[in-house]
């Protein structure tokens, strides 16, 4: 075959599909992300396309494509903290699911997906929880789905309405992890954030409180360490309920990492998990696997590769395609390991 004449400056589809010896609309559809090469179209015309690509560093431009077809490429990952394990297990899972299809993976740093949207249209977006200021956020919502844009969002107490919504009950999963660690001890510690130890309503904390209630036993104030969003603030909790004098021998963490820093504080203060002190925590990422000794964890089986492709799904619909939304449910199961094994 007789390579075209490669013009300067940005390669272009009519240029991908002459060095492929393609028509545009080959290439058009090999690019679109659909599955297999459509009608007509062979595996050998497919690879004969991504190899142009590669070899004329061919990159689609998403501003053109969105007029064209409606779609961007783009899925929008708003994420509340970067650094949690959860947030990270989530991003991998929607990256590898959306690469399959050739779809670009944005994760939103500063969490203000509705910004983000005005500025920049996606096939879907996916909101990791509405945060505290919810009345505001669900506004937001409402307006973003009107304005066409299809959205995935996480939350416990939102309902489908033009957008869906993935629901993970945390207590009933927080509950298996408290009663885990009360068949072995008696002496448990909570490491949780100031909001869920301050909420009116169920929370991940008062899990915690009932449970020891229930079976006569003390809530004692220096059992409880707090943390904020991030991983020092939870080692740093974690080395003061660790280091107090009667300290607890066990710890339920309301998140993996805030158990993951109570591993790490533990073996900086010289004591063995779970001989000396168990942990667990709440989540289930891939990280509990990762640490030493494996951390025991409560959460959905397989979460985040299913709802990776939830999301993708959505972002493949053809742009008219819009319902009322739906409502996916995970439950969740305890997974005991090494971590509060002794």
């Amino acid at each position: 075959m007789v390579q075209a004449k490669r013009e300067p400056g940005r390669p272009t589809m009519k240029a991908v599909a002459q060095e492929a010896g393609v028509s545009t609309a080959t290439v058009s559809y090999v690019l679109s992300g659909r599955s297999g090469g459509g009608p007509g179209i062979s595996e050998a015309t497919v690879e004969r396309v991504h190899a142009a690509v590669e070899r004329l560093g061919y990159r689609p431009n998403t501003s053109a494509r969105a007029v064209r077809t409606g779609r961007t490429g783009l899925v929008h990952l708003s994420l509340h903290m970067l650094s949690d394990p959860w947030s990270l297990a989530v991003a991998a899972a929607v990256n590898e699911a959306a690469n399959e299809h050739r779809l670009t993976t944005m994760i939103l740093a500063d969490g203000d997906w509705f910004a983000a949207s005005e500025a920049q249209r996606a096939d879907v977006v996916y909101i990791d929880g509405l945060g505290a200021e919810r009345a505001e956020a669900e506004r937001k919502l409402a307006a973003l789905v009107e304005s066409g844009q299809r959205v995935v969002v996480f939350d416990e107490w939102l309902e489908p309405n033009g957008f869906d919504v993935i629901r993970s009950d945390a207590l009933p999963g927080c509950r298996l992890a408290v009663e885990h660690l009360l068949e072995r001890h008696t002496e448990i510690g909570c490491l949780t954030s100031r909001a869920s130890y301050d909420s009116a309503a169920e929370s991940r904390y008062s899990v915690y409180r009932d449970a020891l209630r229930r079976r006569g036993l003390p809530i004692r104030a220096d059992r409880v360490a707090f943390f904020e969003d991030t991983q020092a603030s939870a080692f740093s909790a974690a080395v003061e309920l660790l280091s107090r004098e009667d300290r607890p021998s066990a710890v339920y963490a309301t998140t993996d990492f805030a158990a993951i820093a109570v591993e790490i504080a533990a073996h900086r203060l010289g004591l063995r998990v779970p001989e000396d002190v168990a942990v667990i925590g709440v989540g289930n990422t891939p990280d509990t696997e990762l640490v030493e000794p494996a951390l025991s964890s409560v959460g959905p089986a397989d979460f985040y590769r299913r709802q990776a492709r939830i999301i993708v799904d959505r972002a493949l619909e053809k742009p008219a395609e819009r319902g009322g939304g739906e409502l996916h449910t995970f439950e969740w199961d305890l997974f005991a390991r090494a971590s509060t094994a002794g």
